[in-house]
């Protein structure tokens, strides 16, 4: 069994700068598994969120239900085909502050999991050519008898994120005691809550009320500087 330390990430907008499932579905419709009128949908979807008629959680499940409406009928290989294509081309494009956490847990022995709403497919292809972390949960597509997607799912860890992390810790033998859980959205606040280290990285406004009430870390990152916003006081320098 093993008895190491766990640190648990969430991917879009905490690893990546920007969002895997929004790569994903970019490359499926330039290949022509999608539509190429899909990504002026896609196009149009990220528009509204940063001309702020959405929230991101918004963005997020626009992305979802844009992927679930097209993958219909489309094989896995054409998905570990694209994936393929995105993550050389995008995978280096993370957080300095990341970064930095992810090369100090490997230095303490933690033991490093992601848990991602992205598709399984491109979290895999994206854990083998560049995060190289222990283990990676990413959404799972349903497929029918012939090997091709229906649009169901059979498994979302956005929606019990903290389920995910306990029955993989359980499963693995490893303590939550001095755990550490890093994430950005709303999504992630049920895995937070049960690290004994919870940080909200870049928050949105949800993750962000929460984390105040809670009294957890806020970090930010902005181009090359990483501050923290302790309540009640103005920002200070980061420290892990």
């Amino acid at each position: 069994m093993d008895t190491r330390k766990l640190a648990i990430f969430d991917i879009d907008g905490t690893i990546f700068r920007k969002n895997l499932h929004f790569e994903l579905i970019n490359e499926l419709s330039w290949i022509g598994a999608f539509p190429a009128d899909v990504r002026k949908r896609l196009t149009q979807v990220y528009t509204d969120w940063l001309g702020h008629e959405g929230t991101y959680e918004i963005y997020r499940h626009s992305l979802v239900d844009l992927y679930a409406e097209h993958i219909r009928g489309v094989s896995e290989e054409k998905v570990r085909e694209a994936s393929r294509i995105v993550v050389p081309f995008h995978m280096k494009r993370t957080y300095i502050f990341a970064e930095e956490l992810i090369s100090g847990f490997r230095r303490d022995g933690y033991h490093i999991i992601a848990v991602s709403g992205s598709p399984i497919e491109i979290v895999e292809e994206y854990n083998e050519k560049y995060l190289n972390f222990d283990f990676v949960f990413g959404s799972v597509y349903e497929k029918d008898g012939n090997g091709k997607y229906t649009g169901g799912t059979v498994f979302e860890p956005t929606k019990a994120k903290d389920d995910v992390v306990k029955t993989y810790a359980s499963e693995h033998g490893l303590d939550l005691a001095d755990s550490y859980g890093i994430g950005d959205t709303e999504s992630d606040i049920a895995f937070l809550r049960i690290v004994d280290h919870p940080i909200a990285f870049n928050p949105n406004r949800n993750l962000k009320a929460v984390a105040e009430e809670e009294g957890w870390r806020i970090v930010v990152e902005k181009k090359d500087v990483i501050y923290e916003i302790a309540p009640g006081s103005k920002t200070t320098r980061h420290n892990r």
